[in-house]
């Protein structure tokens, strides 16, 4: 039987506030910081202390909420979540349930099928949970639990089951995580487990708008292992219901290693956590000039500025996309264009996307590493567009130039790569080129005419990559066109 795939997402991103959620205990680098240094009787739960909601985490939150057109509420209430994990020491959790920060939003995604608007049911606050960690030493097994980010706020972001593949789920996903880097909220660091994603999958037949029963894959911290684990669990599903066998409702996890799915406990209901209003926090009651003025700090958008890129640069999707997948990013091709001065920019773009994205791509460098700024890399472009050097050894020069620093102009006289454009030296080159082989040049009068191509790559080898390939071209092409006469 054919299947059609039904997912959502619930996206968890810690709000990049200086304190935690309901106490003035510092938000700390979880991976920098000595276990259970950034802790107090609040953010432990300890009996008799009083929790006081973070300004800034709901203004950061209102913030998110209102770039994905969600409607905030007015009065939302916090609520207590109980169960009993060991990594949250008071035994619940304090999160929104039935009145939640936001409610009803609209993301529009770009995959590989076109444009998609996928549904956002609601954002709420919440703070997030301990870290443990799990040991096997000497036989024995234990955990060790480190309660630095416990209590650090959390927005959740929750949509509709409006995904039907994993190539959508990542594309919802990365533009969650583009707008909130791009508002500031939350830096994106999906290996610091600052944003995590949890994928709830579940199959139907094709056809049928009946949903099946769902399984959650918790704690998805990269996007390849959301397509993966996404993709897999399709699969597991579908084989059962075509053996016969029920899908069961549980919570899993993703084994990277073995790149399955594993059961980690069956799923929850939210009656088993039975939520009740904290005793302890008022409702959270927000102004309509607040909404306001938090509306009017928003930046112009991931959409906005692809919309924009589009109109104003002629870019195709593709080029716009990958320019606005961070701010830094496109402020970085706008600065260049304007140094560029009347280079088009989709020469630029062309840069961006080939030999910068190639030197990123290196052991995940980031675009603060590239020494490559927006004037260094203009100058590199004016001086092929001159015809000072050509492509193939700007293309060269860009990785060196990258690692150091040096201005093309600088590497370009240090090394005497000024290209060669005197027809009168590159006519002798194709001369002796063509004398030296004479048994291909043969060939190519008795009609095997893609030699001209080998030609072409022998008098650039003989030039040392220096010589105008355009005026390589034009002459070798006159000069064959001759020996067909002779």
């Amino acid at each position: 039987m054919e299947y059609e795939a039904v997912i959502g997402l619930e996206v968890h991103a810690e709000m990049a506030t200086n304190s935690k959620m309901f106490c003035a205990c510092l938000v700390v680098d979880s991976t920098q910081a000595a276990p259970n240094s950034a802790v107090c009787p609040v953010c432990c739960g300890l009996p008799g202390v009083l929790p006081v909601v973070n300004r800034q985490a709901v203004a950061y939150g209102m913030r998110v909420a209102l770039a994905l057109g969600c409607t905030v509420a007015e009065r939302s209430i916090f609520d207590r979540k109980n169960y009993f994990y060991p990594d949250l020491p008071k035994g619940y959790q304090i999160s929104q349930f039935e009145f939640p920060l936001a409610e009803k939003g609209t993301l529009t995604i770009h995959t590989s099928q076109g444009e998609k608007v996928v549904r956002v049911t609601r954002t709420h606050l919440e703070e997030d949970a301990g870290k443990l960690t799990h040991v096997e030493k000497n036989g024995e097994t234990y955990s060790l639990v480190d309660l630095n980010r416990a209590g650090v706020p959390l927005l959740e972001i929750v949509s509709e089951p409006d995904m039907r593949s994993a190539e959508e789920a990542c594309a919802y996903g990365e533009a969650i995580r583009a707008i909130v880097r791009y508002l500031g909220v939350n830096s994106g660091d999906m290996q610091k487990g600052v944003i995590r994603f949890e994928a709830n999958i579940s199959i139907r037949p094709l056809g049928s708008t009946k949903l099946g029963t769902r399984t959650e894959v918790k704690n998805l911290n990269s996007f390849r292992a959301m397509e993966r684990a996404i993709n897999y669990e399709i699969k597991r599903q579908a084989v059962l219901l075509d053996a016969g066998q029920p899908v069961l409702q549980e919570t899993l996890g993703w084994d990277e290693t073995n790149e399955v799915t594993f059961s980690q406990r069956s799923k929850e209901e939210a009656h088993d956590y039975r939520y009740f209003p904290d005793p302890d926090l008022p409702p959270l009651v927000i102004s309509p000039e607040w909404i306001a003025e938090e509306a009017a700090k928003l930046p112009e958008l991931p959409r906005q500025k692809y919309q924009r890129l589009l109109e104003q640069y002629q870019l195709s999707e593709d080029d716009a996309y990958f320019m606005v997948s961070t701010q830094e990013m496109a402020d970085y091709f706008e600065a260049t264009v304007k140094a560029a001065g009347k280079i088009p920019a989709k020469i630029t773009a062309n840069w961006m996307t080939g030999e910068m994205a190639a030197w990123l791509n290196q052991d995940g460098k980031s675009l603060s590493e590239l020494k490559v700024t927006p004037a260094i890399l203009a100058e590199l472009m004016q001086q092929v567009e001159s015809s000072v050097i050509n492509l193939p050894t700007a293309k060269k020069l860009y990785s060196e130039m990258a690692e150091s620093g040096k201005s093309a102009k600088d590497l370009i006289a240090a090394q005497g790569l000024q290209q060669i454009s005197d027809e009168g030296a590159i006519l002798a080159m194709i001369n002796e080129v063509l004398e030296a082989n004479p048994t291909e040049l043969q060939s190519f009068l008795d009609g095997k005419e893609t030699l001209s191509n080998w030609f072409f790559g022998q008098v650039m080898r003989l030039a040392k990559g220096k010589a105008n390939p355009g005026t390589i071209r034009s002459l070798l092409e006159t000069r064959l066109n001759e020996r067909k006469t002779e």
